[in-house]
C-alpha cells in the first residue's frame, strides 16, 4: 500500500507529539534540557552536512557545539543577565537572517552564507540561543514547562494553520526562490490560528491581569520569526541543493526540518516573556 507524503506526516505527528508532550511536563528540567540539547545536536551534524564538511568535520562540529550548550547550560543556571545577552543576541541575529532572506529573495548574493566558515558561524547561532530559550523557560518557575508547552503549540498550530490555508486559498507566493510552497495566505492563516491558540491560554491563565494585549503582540512576533526560521533553513538547504537536512524522522526529513521554525520562535518568545515580566 503506498502512503502519502501527507499520511506519513500525519503518523509521525500522532506519535512524536504526545512523547514531545510528556517530555516537557514531566521531565525535571536538567533531563529535558538535555533531551533537547540531543535534539539540537542532531540538528548541529545536519547544518554541518549542508555546510560541506566531511564526516570528521562533522562530529568536530557536533563536540563543539555541545561545549557551546554545556556554557550556556551553567551560565543560565547561575546569571539571569547572562540568559538575556544570549537570548538578546540570537534575536538580533535573525533581524540580520531576515536581511539575508530578503536579499536571496530579490537575486542577491549573500556572501555570509556562501562561506563555509560563515557559514558554521551561522549555525551557531540558530542552535544555541534557541536551546537556551527553551532551558530557561522549562526552568523558569513552577510554570516553566508550560511555557514550553505554549511556545510548542504556537509554533505547530503556525504550521498547521499555514499548510492547510495556503492548499485552500494560497494565491501569492511569499518567497518564491527561498520556499516556493509557501504563500502569504497561509502565513496569514498560521498567524490567527496560532494567536487564537494564545488567546485562549491567555483569557484562562491571565484573565484578571493586564498581560493579555501584550501575549497577543508577542505571539503574532513568535509566530512570523517561526516563518522565518522556516525561510532560512530553506535558503540553506537551496543553496546545498537539498530537499531534506536529513532522513531522521519519517515523512518530515531531517532534525533540522523539524525545529527549524522553533529556532527563530523560541528565543523571541522567551525574550518578551522576559521584558514584559510575565510571571511563572
Amino acid at each position: 500500500m503506498i502512503v502519502s507524503p501527507l499520511a506519513r506526516r500525519v503518523l509521525t505527528a500522532v506519535v512524536l507529539v504526545p512523547l514531545v508532550v510528556f517530555g516537557v511536563l514531566a521531565l525535571p528540567s536538567g533531563y529535558f534540557g538535555l533531551l533537547m540539547a540531543v535534539f539540537v545536536l542532531a540538528g548541529a551534524w545536519e547544518w554541518a552536512d549542508l555546510s560541506g564538511y566531511p564526516v570528521p568535520a562533522r562530529v568536530g562540529y557536533v563536540a563543539a557545539l555541545a561545549l557551546l550548550l554545556l556554557a550556556a547550560a551553567f551560565a543560565v543556571d547561575r546569571r539571569q543577565a547572562a540568559t538575556r545577552l544570549i537570548l538578546s543576541l540570537g534575536v538580533l541575529f535573525w533581524v540580520v537572517a531576515c536581511v539575508w532572506v530578503a536579499r536571496y529573495q530579490s537575486g542577491r548574493a549573500s556572501p555570509l552564507l556562501e562561506a563555509r566558515t560563515a557559514l558554521s558561524i551561522t549555525g551557531v547561532l540558530v542552535l544555541v540561543p534557541a536551546w537556551v530559550a527553551l532551558y530557561a523557560l522549562h526552568r523558569g518557575g513552577t510554570g516553566g514547562p508550560e511555557r514550553v508547552l505554549v511556545l510548542m503549540l504556537l509554533v505547530w498550530s503556525a504550521d498547521i494553520g499555514a499548510f492547510f490555508t495556503g492548499r485552500r486559498f494560497g494565491r501569492h507566493k511569499l518567497a518564491t526562490r527561498v520556499s516556493p510552497g509557501k504563500t502569504v495566505e497561509g502565513v496569514l492563516g498560521g498567524v490567527v490560528l496560532a494567536v487564537a491558540v494564545l488567546a485562549a491560554y491567555a483569557a484562562f491563565r491571565f484573565a484578571a491581569s493586564g498581560w493579555v494585549a501584550g501575549l497577543m503582540l508577542l505571539g503574532v512576533a513568535t509566530v512570523l520569526a517561526s516563518v522565518l526560521g522556516d525561510l532560512l533553513e530553506s535558503l540553506v538547504k537551496r543553496m546545498a541543493n537539498r530537499k531534506d537536512s536529513g532522513v531522521l524522522v519519517p515523512g518530515h526529513g531531517g532534525a533540522l526540518d523539524r525545529i527549524d521554525s522553533l529556532t527563530a520562535a523560541a528565543p523571541v518568545f522567551a525574550l518578551g516573556l522576559a521584558l514584559m515580566g510575565v510571571p511563572a
